[in-house]
């Protein structure tokens, strides 16, 4: 830890000052922007119902943290990283740098063959950031200045790059791209051509003894709820096509939170979650209960008895009120308004639909988006409760460790408030394999069979993205 403190050094030190120029942008939308990225670190955040979209290409700066610190420590270089940062937004806040990223679902996780460029803690400022608001695109170019540099020499630098990387975006073709320019029609089809072999690594005689031991857990008194989950390996003979696998996800789960980071070129995480984990605006916060779930109907009248089910179903409200009231207990000594309904909606997507209680509050004080996401990750949606105990089991039931899935995803901007979504209905990507995961919440009433299934219906839109749905 001496060596440690000694070979630090400050975000300035390291990089340099951040300067950030922005311009309006006509033209450019985010999915041909991330195309025309292909070959380099991509970042992605869409969610239809949210006026503010983002996407980004290229490294100006890269944070990493390991072990228990991990928040702390990305928190304190984000604060190193925007004090002092010339900023100039042409008029629209929402166009300033921010930084995309994640966690590991565990701090005391290790890269493996699966995962092996992502580290518990990782963060990149992209060196140019698309947003779109509304029916505008705002272009961001993020540079460093130098000590010796002088702001009224490379500012105008600055925008005159900014103008250029403009010109090229909108000139096709365009030297950034590797691949040829789309379009915004979904595609589908990444096994085309080539052949495909999908492996789940457990078992069912696994999975099974695996819930069954905790449900005698849960009798006994000792615990509540464990999400278990499981991984669905994907081979194929060509590169998987991460694009097409971000298209068909807007057109089948346009009002999930859609992601990508890929921090190294051909390794990617992405996916559609619906899970909120907390969004934080000075001392605005909101954050969700989204626990217990059932397929879609085929029919209306299909709809409607589903609908009914899960609404009255016992054990799938007992199991969404053990997320609600955590969220509210950790929310209670820091905030001094919270809103939360009596009773659980529905939030529905394609192939789904979930019990789901919006949560909303005002913070004591400001505080920043990251001392949320500790405080909130994992909530017993994704690990269980108490969190300890559900914790344990996790690590010693499931055969692979989770990585990133079921952990914190989102974006830090430059007041450090931001979003961040629980990164399930994910895959993680290399080439030409990938892993898909997916998670069932147990309870002591909870049986086998009928949470395998649930996971089974979770796979699909991963299933569906990269074009092997149907098997």
């Amino acid at each position: 830890m001496l060596a440690e403190a000694m070979d630090y050094k400050t975000i300035t030190e390291q990089y340099g000052r951040l300067i950030s120029v922005s311009r309006l942008a006509p033209g450019l939308n985010l999915r041909d922007f991330l195309r025309q990225a292909h070959g380099h670190e991509r970042f992605y955040w869409e969610n239809a119902h949210e006026d503010a979209a983002y996407a980004g290409f290229g490294a100006a700066v890269e944070l990493t943290a390991w072990g228990a610190e991990r928040f702390h420590k990305i928190e304190q270089r984000t604060r190193e990283l925007f004090e002092g940062a010339i900023i100039d937004d042409g008029g629209e806040p929402l166009a300033r740098p921010r930084l995309f990223g994640g966690f590991a679902f565990r701090d005391d996780f290790t890269p493996d063959n699966t995962w092996s460029v992502f580290t518990p803690a990782h963060f990149i400022l992209p060196h140019v950031q698309l947003t779109r608001i509304g029916d505008e695109t705002w272009l961001t170019l993020n540079a460093h200045l130098a000590p010796e540099d002088l702001l009224e020499d490379v500012l105008p630098e600055l925008h005159n790059a900014l103008d250029e990387r403009y010109m090229l975006l909108t000139s096709p073709p365009n030297p950034l791209s590797k691949v040829e320019r789309g379009s915004d029609t979904p595609v589908l089809g990444n096994v085309r051509g080539g052949e495909v072999k999908v492996t789940y690594p457990m078992a069912y005689e696994a999975w099974a003894e695996a819930i069954t031991r905790a449900t005698h857990i849960m009798q006994a008194g000792e615990l509540q709820k464990v999400v278990m989950s499981r991984i669905c390996e994907i081979r194929l003979t060509h590169s998987i096509d991460v694009d097409a696998a971000l298209d068909y996800l807007t057109a089948h789960y346009a009002n999930a939170y859609r992601f990508l980071f890929e921090p190294q070129p051909g390794h990617a995480f992405f996916g559609a979650t619906p899970e909120l984990l907390a969004r934080v605006d000075g001392q605005q916060v909101t954050t969700m209960g989204l626990a217990g779930s059932i397929k879609r109907g085929k029919s209306p009248e299909e709809e409607q008895t589903l609908e009914d089910q899960i609404l009255n179903d016992p054990k799938e409200r007992y199991e969404h009120a053990l997320v609600v009231d955590e969220i509210k207990r950790r929310f209670g000594a820091i905030t001094n308004e919270l809103t939360v309904p009596d009773a659980p909606s529905l939030y529905k997507l394609s192939n789904i639909q979930h019990l789901y209680t919006p949560i909303s509050g005002h913070l004591r004080e400001s505080m920043g988006i990251l001392p949320l996401v500790e405080l909130l990750h994992p909530t017993p949606a994704l690990g269980g409760q108490p969190r300890d105990l559900a914790m344990d089991f996790i690590r010693d039931a499931e055969p692979a460790p989770r990585g990133w899935y079921a952990a914190p995803i989102g974006m830090i901007d430059s007041q450090l408030d931001g979003a961040f979504a629980v990164a399930i209905r994910s895959a993680v990507v290399q080439d030409k394999r990938a892993w898909l995961y997916a998670g069932a919440g147990i309870v002591a009433e909870s049986q086998p069979q009928k949470e395998w299934d649930e996971t089974a219906l979770k796979f699909r839109p991963m299933l569906g993205a990269l074009g092997i749905e149907k098997l």
